[in-house]
Formats: structure tokens, C-alpha cells, sequence
């Protein structure tokens, strides 16, 4: 009957009108039916809402339109599931995309509202950590630009990832509440509710004759519900959706329990469901973390896969076709016990035997990995996963039986390369390696720049692309050009399209037209002004938040991502540090105005990370004080960084921060951001760095340190920084001024060990490429003392830039691992 329903041609509503005046009309009546305000009394929450259920009514007639034409079109489906979505705010996304600014923006003016102002408030949906998680938005947009049938999965956080504040320069992790008065955009789906079990016991059931089957019975039970949010494609072409599972209890209240005095714990099945989906990323440094972690990577994956196996059986009689229709993409390693619940479904719920639904599981699921870190190659501790999934448990045990045999009797491996393609770590403590299992339990692995590519068949994925070589290929991010760069700089936008015209709005490619203005004096100006309208936004932006007076005609330099080691903050500090005394040195050298923005967050029980925030504090604390510096220089750590301020931050940077250790970005998608908004780029040869230097060219971008070999060489050679320090006049001073307490008189040891790490091991290279880096940068300030030069390499950064874009990721993904 559902399928019927969807597949026959029913009445269609007629088309709504997009006429400033309509639309207008129609944010009065959600004003005064949907909100219960009066016009004369509405606040600017009130018009938000009523601007947002608006577009929301011209949204959904897309979307439905979409999932009929999914079901009429017998399409392939895919399935992406993220722990992360980093969507931040959808109102300006979608009005956008429908092409309606103009005449929302006209509609609000007629009733004496200013756009900017209620766009500024609705509240970044915060439900990812960084670059994964906005990846992952990226995608879901371009999925539906595309016109490819697909739905996101993940977890409805009611917190998501921590706010962020300062206090004496301390990074403090306070709750973000992005639901606290209810979200427009999404549909609750009490139909879409799925049954999720942890614990207990399996039984085998059947008889002499009859096959064998496993019951899992679980100790506990909860519910998974799913709301949906819209998500649209440019100029309408497709919305999907965007299904996020929030977790409610069997039981809601323990009447007995309560009945008998014991008002607290009559709420335990509650609070535990609660729990669940409460917060992104709860610190695993505890027992009780790690369980919670895995508790929110199984449930949501287990309701992500029952809701794809129940919308198969509704339009197919079976699931031999499976494969054929549905395409799941595991976006890292936290949904990979995906594999062992869809052989759990298939096998102990739909009666499939072993073989049939490992060759069904083999062929519908892909795994992207991003990181070689291996700490973020997830594995857990065997005994956890037996508490906690013992099914799930016996079947990874069953998987890795016949990989190992297959690896040792066909493929002839030795004893070290069959203990490395493992999915049980038998070194130490025993744990289950989820990385193993993503590739295993997959037809492709890819990774997401060329370099981190070869890298994972070179490091952590050797062994395994030997038993299987066919597996591993590449496919380089890619960032959506319509919230980079035609919502979050329009005057940039404007300029391009009165110099090349409209094509590349459809097709980022087409941004290369752009080149032969990059000579053109006339075109630099009014691209420079742009720049220079951005940077004032940004200027009033700090003034604002922190008091801090920073000139817009400096450069520029700015660093916003995942406060991290290896992505080297501290080698941007320490190199402000060795600028700032170089500064007072020698004043009269002709030396390049510039401020230096921070802005990313720490992972709460990530010490050191913590510490180079404060560090960052204490050394602004400091410059931006001594009137010896002239305000030639300025130091900014920007608190709480969100998809909103990078809006803001990308469009005003000259100069991007791309200056990780070589070999350990899986890609970026920040420097992807920047130069499509015209800042040059300074970086090491790492992650996609590496292709946006074949993209733009080697005179349009500053390269520096070692590469991915060269660090690797180091390491295993013994690598000595404290002789480098102690060659290098201004490494040795700066690093010794932190060391001794200058920026932190109040705890003169505060960053010692900071700094002794850098002495002793530098295993993130900090001090190997200091001298090239600080060098590098006194490049970046000859090229930005020659006007002329530097714009004309931020333009052709801009022009350059379309390859990048998620557009064309998504369309590889498409024709050469999902088939859809």
C-alpha cells in the first residue's frame, strides 16, 4: 500500500507563489497561527520562526516530490551514516538554494524586519567536532544537488558538541543548547521507532535436522526515533533528508519504584536513554565514557540499518537485490560495527545463512577512512563488546575465523602480516580493531586526498591491501561552493558573476574563466575592497565579542580548526613568538603589519591541546599589550569556533594556516575554504595540500617543511631537536622564553613541559621545521609588500579553486563506488 501510494500520480498542490507580497503575506499568518503573535508584538525569534516555517511548506513540496520520483525511478539508494554533522544554521542554506533571497529578503523589508538580524539567530545545529562532521553537511548538500537519492544517519544530540569560553585565558566546556526552544526544520517520525537491545545472552535454537540459529536476548532495551530534517540541493534540484535517532525509553517511569518512595531511580531507564544521545563525543578517558561512546555508535548504526532493511522490504520481496539498490558509506570508523549488526540482521532476523548475507554485507557497504592516527582508528576492549554486544561479538569472532584462514591457506601470509589484518588485537590488553572491520566488511576503502591514499596502503592499511588489493582508492574532498562561497561572501560572488557570468554558480569548475582577470589592475582593486569589507566584518566582530582593536589594513593571518598537535598551532605560536621579539629588536626594519587569529576547540580531556589555548591566551595577553610593538602585530584566540564564525573567518583571511605535520592530515577542507575565497596559502606538503598545489600552481601558493618521507625518515633515524634548537638563534629564544615563564607569570613552570616535549622528542616536528616555516613567512610578507603580486595570487587562487568542490567528490563517489 506505501509503495502504491508514493509511486502512483496523485494531485499535486499547485505551485507557491514566490512574489515578495505572497511571501510576506504568509510569514504574517505562521506569525499569527502557527505562533500566536500578533505583528505589533513579535520579536525577532517570532519572525525567524514564522520566515523558517515559510520556505520550510516550499521545502517539503520538493521533498516529497523527491521521494516519489526515488520510487517511480526504481533509483539506488544511498545511505550515509556520520557520527557528525556539522550543518550549523539551515535558513540562509535553503532560501538560497531555492533561489529566494531576494524575494525573502524584499518580503521582510515590507514588514520592517531585517534579514541579517533573525538569520543571526537561529542556532548552529553544533553536532559535529570539525572537519568530519562538515564534511559530512558538504555532502549531504551536494547529494542532493547531484540528484542522487540519499539520506544521512546520525544522532540527534540534544547538546552536541561543548560551548566554548575562556576564563584566565582556560579553555571551559559548558553545554550547548541548540534545542532548548525547538527546532523548525525537523519532522518527528513516531512510524520510524526501532527496538534496540545491549547486554544479555544468545541462545542457539534448533533441532537435530533443522539449521542452526542464534536469539540474541537482550538485558536492555530503548527506543529509536527518528526525526527528519530536509536538506536542499542548489536551485531545488532535490531535497533529502537528514534522519537523526534520539533515544527514549520502553519505560518511562518505574511506577513501582516511584510508588514505593524511590523517586530517583524510578527515572534510571529514562535518564539512560537520555544519556545516550545527550552529548557528541563524551570524554572516553573512563570506563564508563568508553561504554557510552560505543552505546551511541550502536545505537545509532542499529537504527540506521533496521529503517534501510524495513524501506528495501517495502518496495522488494527479498534481499538478494540489496546491493543493487542500497549503497551504505561508513564515514570513519565509528558506524563500522555496522558490518556486524547488518550480519546479525540478516542472518538471526531474516534467516539468511552466513555466506549469503556476508556476500550481501561485503557488497552494500564502503568505508572512508580520514585519519592515520592511530588513536583515532577506533578498536575497543574485547571484554566490552562482550558485555555489551555478545551477539555482535561472536559474529566479528566468526568474520575474522574465515578472513584469517582465507589470508593464511589462499593468500599464503606469514604469522606478523596475519596478526596486522586482525580484526582482534592479540598484543596486551585484547581489543577489537574497528578499523579492520570497516575494511574487511567493505567493497572499497577510500581514503580522502592522494597522499593520505597512498599513505593508508604504505602504514595502516599494508597488510590488508595486500589480501586485498583491488580495494583502496581515492577520492579528495571536497567543500560545497554555495554556503563557501556565494552565501558567506556575496560581494565576491557579485564580482564574479558580473566578470564571467553566471555558469559557474552551477558548475565551481567553471571559476577557472576568473584566471585572466587576475592580471587585470581594475579587477584586483575591486577584489581587494571586497577582501577589505570582509575583514571589516571580522573587525567588528572581535571588537564586539572581546574589545580587542584590530587594524583591517594588516594581514590577515588566521588558524581555525580542531585544536590538535599534529595540526601544529604551537608551531604558529612559537613562531609569533620568535616575530614578536624580533619585532623589539629590530624596529627599524620595515616589518608587515599582521594579526594572528586562533580559533578551534580542544577535546576536553585532551591536556595538552588545552594548553596551547591558554598558551595562545597568555602570548595575546602579552603582545597585544607592549606598546614596543607598535601594533605591527596582534595575537587573537576567537573563543567558541562553530560553522557560523567560520562564515565570517574565511572570507576576511589573506593568509590560511595549513602547517600540520606532513603525513598526518588525512586532507582538510579548511584550505579548500580559504582559497576559494582569495587567501594564499601557506602549508607543508600534507593532506590535499599536496593537490591544491597541482591546482593552483607553485607561485600561488608558500610550501614549507618536510615531507611525509622526510618526517617519517626522521623518526626512525632519531630524529635530535635539541640540537636544532640550539642552532636556531630564534627558535632557541622563543621556545625558552614560554619555557621561563615570560607569558605566564603567574605560573612561570605553566608551559615547560610543553616545551620539554619539543626538546626532547618533537614528535610533531615543531622545531625540524621551524627555521622553513619562519622563513616561509617572511616569503608571505615580501609577496604582501608587492600589492599587485599578492592579489594577483589570491585571485588565482579563487579561480582555481573549483576542482575542489564537493559537487565533483560526490560524483566519483557515485560513478565508482556506490554505481548510483
Amino acid at each position: 500500500m506505501i509503495n502504491k501510494l508514493v509511486t502512483n500520480d496523485l494531485p499535486r498542490p499547485a505551485p507557491r507563489s514566490s512574489e515578495p507580497e505572497v511571501l510576506a503575506s504568509e510569514i504574517i499568518e505562521r506569525l499569527t497561527y502557527r505562533i500566536g503573535k500578533d505583528v505589533k508584538v513579535a520579536k525577532p525569534h517570532d519572525w525567524l520562526t514564522a520566515t523558517i516555517l515559510v520556505i520550510r511548506d516550499r521545502v517539503i513540496d520538493k521533498w516529497m516530490e523527491s521521494t516519489r520520483k526515488a520510487y517511480q525511478h526504481d533509483s539506488k539508494r544511498v545511505y550515509y551514516l556520520s557520527l557528525e554533522f556539522l550543518i550549523g544554521r539551515l535558513m540562509r542554506d535553503a532560501i538560497s538554494n531555492l533561489g529566494l533571497m531576494g524575494e525573502i529578503k524584499d518580503a521582510l523589508t515590507s514588514l520592517g524586519v531585517e534579514f541579517d538580524v533573525i538569520a543571526g539567530l537561529e542556532p548552529d545545529a553544533a553536532l559535529g567536532n570539525g572537519g568530519l562532521g562538515r564534511l559530512a553537511a558538504c555532502f549531504m548538500e551536494s547529494m542532493a544537488t547531484v540528484d542522487i537519492p540519499a539520506y544521512g544517519y546520525g544522532i540527534r544530540y540534544v547538546h552536541g558538541l561543548f560551548r566554548q569560553q575562556m576564563a584566565e585565558g582556560w579553555q571551559v566546556e559548558l553545554p550547548e543548547t541548540w534545542l532548548a526552544h525547538g527546532n523548525p526544520w525537523e519532522f518527528e517520525r513516531r512510524e520510524s521507532s526501532y527496538e534496540i537491545g545491549f547486554g544479555g545472552s544468545v541462545e542457539t535454537v534448533g533441532g537435530y535436522e533443522d539449521p542452526e540459529r542464534f536469539v540474541w536476548k537482550p538485558a536492555e532495551r530503548m527506543i529509536a526515533t527518528a526525526f527528519d530534517t530536509p536538506v536542499v540541493g542548489w536551485r531545488g534540484t532535490r531535497v533529502n533528508t537528514l534522519r537523526l535517532w534520539s533515544a527514549q525509553p520502553i519505560d518511562p517511569i518505574l511506577l513501582d519504584a516511584f510508588n514505593a518512595g524511590d523517586h530517583i531511580g524510578a527515572l534510571r531507564e529514562s535518564n539512560k536513554a537520555e544519556a545516550l544521545t545527550r552529548v557528541l563525543y563524551p570524554a572516553d578517558a573512563n570506563p564508563a565514557g568508553q561504554e557510552l561512546r560505543l552505546r551511541q555508535e550502536y545505537f545509532f548504526s542499529s537504527a540506521s540499518l533496521q529503517d534501510i532493511l524495513r524501506r528495501h522490504l517495502q518496495q522488494y520481496p527479498d534481499f538478494t537485490n540489496l546491493a543493487d539498490k542500497v549503497s551504505i558509506q561508513l564515514n570513519d570508523t565509528h558506524p563500522a560495527i555496522s558490518i556486524a549488526e547488518m550480519m546479525r540482521l540478516l542472518g538471526d532476523v531474516h534467516g539468511l545463512t552466513f555466506e549469503e548475507s556476508w556476500t550481501i554485507t561485503r557488497n552494500t557497504f564502503s568505508y572512508t577512512n580520514h585519519t592515520l592516527l592511530p588513536e583515532a582508528l577506533e578498536s575497543w576492549p574485547v571484554p566490552l563488546l562482550e558485555r555489551l554486544l555478545p551477539r555482535h561479538m561472536q559474529i566479528i569472532y566468526a568474520i575474522n575465523a574465515q578472513t584469517l584462514l582465507y589470508a593464511r591457506k589462499e593468500k599464503k601470509m606469514l604469522d606478523q602480516q596475519v596478526r596486522s589484518i586482525s580484526v582482534i588485537e592479540e598484543g596486551g590488553e585484547r581489543r577489537v580493531r574497528m578499523g579492520n572491520l570497516a575494511f574487511i566488511g567493505s567493497h572499497s576503502i577510500n581514503g580522502v586526498s592522494a597522499l593520505h591514499t597512498e599513505l593508508m596502503k604504505e602504514t595502516v592499511f599494508s597488510d590488508l591491501h595486500t589480501l586485498y588489493p583491488d580495494r583502496i582508492n581515492n577520492k579528495t574532498n571536497g567543500i560545497t561552493p554555495r554556503r563557501w562561497l556565494m552565501q558567506c561572501n556575496p560581494g565576491l560572488t557579485d564580482l564574479i558573476r558580473e566578470s564571467i557570468g553566471d555558469e559557474f554558480l552551477d558548475d565551481a569548475e567553471k571559476l577557472v574563466a576568473l584566471d585572466r582577470f587576475a592580471e587585470d589592475a581594475g579587477f584586483r582593486e575591486k577584489f581587494a575592497e571586497i577582501k577589505r569589507q570582509n575583514k571589516v566584518r571580522l573587525a567588528n566582530l572581535v571588537a564586539q565579542r572581546m574589545g580587542i582593536r584590530v587594524d583591517p589594513s594588516a594581514m590577515f593571518d588566521i588558524q581555525i580548526k580542531r585544536i590538535h598537535e599534529y595540526k601544529r598551532q604551537l608551531l604558529n605560536l612559537v613562531e609569533a613568538v620568535a616575530l614578536y621579539d624580533q619585532i623589539r629588536s629590530r624596529p627599524e626594519l620595515d616589518w608587515v603589519p599582521r594579526v594572528k587569529f586562533f580559533a578551534g576547540k580542544a577535546a576536553p580531556s585532551y591536556h595538552n591541546a588545552k594548553l596551547i589555548i591558554k598558551l595562545a591566551n597568555d602570548i595575546a595577553r602579552v603582545i597585544n599589550n607592549d606598546p614596543a610593538v607598535r601594533g605591527l602585530l596582534k595575537v587573537v584566540f576567537i573563543p567558541n569556533y562553530n560553522v557560523s564564525l567560520a562564515e565570517i573567518m574565511v572570507p576576511a583571511a589573506d593568509l590560511s594556516e595549513q602547517i600540520s605535520t606532513a603525513g598526518m592530515e588525512a586532507s582538510g577542507t579548511g584550505n579548500m575554504k580559504f582559497g576559494l575565497n582569495g587567501a594564499l596559502t601557506i602549508g607543508t606538503l600534507d593532506g590535499a595540500n599536496v593537490e591544491m598545489l597541482e591546482h593552483v600552481g607553485a607561485d600561488n601558493i608558500v610550501i614549507f617543511g618536510k615531507t611525509a618521507a622526510e618526517v617519517a625518515q626522521a623518526r626512525s633515524e632519531g630524529h635530535n631537536p635539541r640540537a636544532i634548537i640550539e642552532n636556531s638563534a630564534e627558535l632557541s629564544q622563543a621556545v625558552s622564553s614560554i619555557a621561563s615563564g615570560v607569558f605566564s607569570p603567574d605560573d612561570r613552570s605553566r608551559f615547560a613541559e610543553l616545551m620539554d616535549g619539543i626538546y626532547n622528542t618533537d614528535w610533531f616536528m615543531v622545531a625540524a621545521d621551524f627555521d622553513a616555516y619562519a622563513q616561509a613567512q617572511r616569503d608571505v610578507d615580501a609577496i604582501w609588500s608587492e600589492p599587485a603580486s599578492w592579489y594577483e595570487k589570491t585571485v588565482r587562487n579563487t579561480a582555481r579553486m573549483g576542482w575542489f568542490s564537493s559537487d565533483r567528490t560526490i560524483r566519483q563517489y557515485a560513478s565508482e563506488i556506490w554505481r548510483a
